[in-house]
């Protein structure tokens, strides 16, 4: 832990000149659904539309020449290639994608513009990301894990160096989880600084995995349903370093329907005019589903991305990712 936790400032500084500070936003919405102060923290206006990009970046940046020059490899739904595919790009390196087949085709058209290599295998994350690490081992490439790797944690983290900054008397952050690599970097640097902001950890119903995981007290294969969170599904790769850093510092854990996350993206396209991805939904249904308990309190709620096509397609919303190849530094 205390590794992570003095590396996050480190990974601010490698990061800074690729990675957007992305702003935080009062809504005055959610402040009176709550009678609280609710801030929205905007990573889905990062570059790539995801705040995969960090901990991407920081892993890219943190390798040296030889191996930048045998190029990198990656598992993703998405988002997480579209980082490691700027980052590489960023850095001149090539970068290898490994996608399950159900990845939508906006988000394999922005990889393969950002000049991503993309392998196809297997139906879910996991699988897609075990081939991926024994193709690393084969070919020499290095492999970046979306959440299993310090330094990408680290960079994830960098959102709690920001959230610091940007709010006083900061007293609790909703957060999506996936793998984990998000909560725990973010929590790690807050609990550094301020032990008694509460972390509440949030997941569609549809696939709990990591919360299940932590509920049985070891990582486990789980059963899931299609979920309009599609970057938070997935299995957690055995192993993990995320699964004993979420045990130790996530405080609340929040499950929410796919209905209550699709009235929540909803609410935030008609009363705060942001296209938010499901895994955004997320943390902002699991506010709503628990508002009452933060009365007079300082609250972040983590907009993680915008790149979720299930939304768009259902419901006829055009993405709002249309800069997501800007190299504004």
């Amino acid at each position: 832990m205390r590794q992570l936790q003095e590396s996050i400032p480190d990974a601010e500084s490698r990061i800074r000149r690729i990675v957007r500070e992305t702003p935080v936003d009062y809504s005055y919405h959610l402040s009176g659904i709550g009678d609280c102060r609710a801030w929205l923290k905007l990573e889905h206006l990062q570059h790539t539309g995801s705040f995969k990009l960090r901990g991407a970046t920081n892993k890219v940046l943190s390798l040296n020449s030889e191996e930048l020059g045998r190029g990198v490899i990656a598992a993703s739904t998405g988002n997480h290639g579209l980082g490691v595919c700027y980052a590489a790009k960023q850095a001149g390196a090539r970068a290898q994608i490994y996608l399950p087949k159900n990845v939508s085709e906006s988000k394999v058209t922005m990889m393969r513009a950002l000049g991503g290599e993309i392998v196809f295998h297997g139906e879910e994350c996991l699988q897609a990301e075990l081939k991926a690490r024994e193709e690393a081992e084969n070919s020499g490439r290095v492999f970046i894990s979306p959440y299993n790797d310090l330094e990408v944690i680290a960079g994830q983290g960098t959102i709690g160096v920001e959230l610091l900054r940007q709010i006083d008397n900061l007293d609790a952050v909703f957060v999506s989880v996936g793998g984990g690599g998000l909560i725990a970097g973010i929590a790690a640097h807050l609990k550094a600084i301020h032990p008694g902001i509460r972390i509440i950890g949030c997941w569609p119903e549809n696939s709990p995995v990591m919360f299940e995981c932590l509920r049985v007290g070891r990582i486990i294969e789980v059963s899931e349903k299609p979920t309009i969170s599609e970057s938070t599904a997935g299995g957690v790769e055995p192993g993990s370093i995320t699964f004993d850093l979420c045990r130790e510092l996530i405080d609340d854990f929040i499950l929410v329907s796919e209905e209550e996350i699709l009235s929540a993206m909803r609410m935030i396209a008609g009363k705060e005019r942001w296209i938010i991805e499901g895994s955004a939904g997320v943390a902002v249904a699991s506010f709503l589903k628990t508002a009452n308990q933060f009365a007079g309190q300082n609250v972040a709620i983590l907009l993680c991305g915008r790149n979720g096509a299930r939304w768009s397609s259902a419901h006829g919303v055009p993405p709002s990712g249309g800069t997501f190849l800007s190299t504004r530094r």
